[in-house]
């Protein structure tokens, strides 16, 4: 039986038996040499539901939501892409499970969702300050791939993503 403590609780100690390894990705992303031309960090969260699988994207964007490539010739500057958290898979289950749990997702869907979506954010969150991201020159925000809202990670709030184009 399927319950939403019992999910939330298992999507939190997988998340966890990650957290050095994102801490670690994101040390070595913030020693970047950043192009002038960023003016803020999205981290994108692409969650596969359907294999319970997340990754983490951070793109250099301009304040006309355009990521920014560099095409110079100093090797050492940074602008783009890149993989912050390869596919990780934050819930188990055992095939013969998954109708069910997908008829308990469904559900509770107006449960879990907000639920997950703060589940994933607080991790990365806590990643991120602990990797020392307080120290970034760059807003930085954590979203979900294709949502309207952002997480401000200097400010600790959700904003929609207009504000941070503005």
């Amino acid at each position: 039986m399927f319950t939403v403590d019992n999910y939330i609780g298992s999507v939190k100690t997988n998340l966890e038996k990650q957290s050095d390894l994102l801490v670690s990705n994101l040390k070595r992303i913030f020693a970047y040499n950043f192009s002038t031309d960023i003016e803020l960090l999205d981290f994108s969260a692409f969650i596969e539901p359907t294999r319970f699988e997340l990754s983490i994207r951070m793109f250099s964007m301009d304040k006309e939501a355009n990521e920014v490539f560099y095409g110079g010739n100093d090797t050492t500057v940074f602008a783009g892409s890149e993989e912050i958290l390869p596919e990780i898979e934050y819930h188990q289950l055992n095939d013969g499970q998954l109708d069910d749990f997908f008829e308990f997702y469904e559900q509770n869907e107006e449960t879990l969702f907000p639920q997950e979506q703060k589940v994933f954010t607080d991790w990365f969150s806590q990643c991120w300050k602990k990797a020392g991201g307080a120290s970034l020159n760059l807003p930085s925000y954590f979203v979900f791939h294709d949502d309207y809202k952002s997480y401000d990670l200097n400010n600790n709030e959700w904003i929609d993503d207009e504000e941070k184009w503005s």
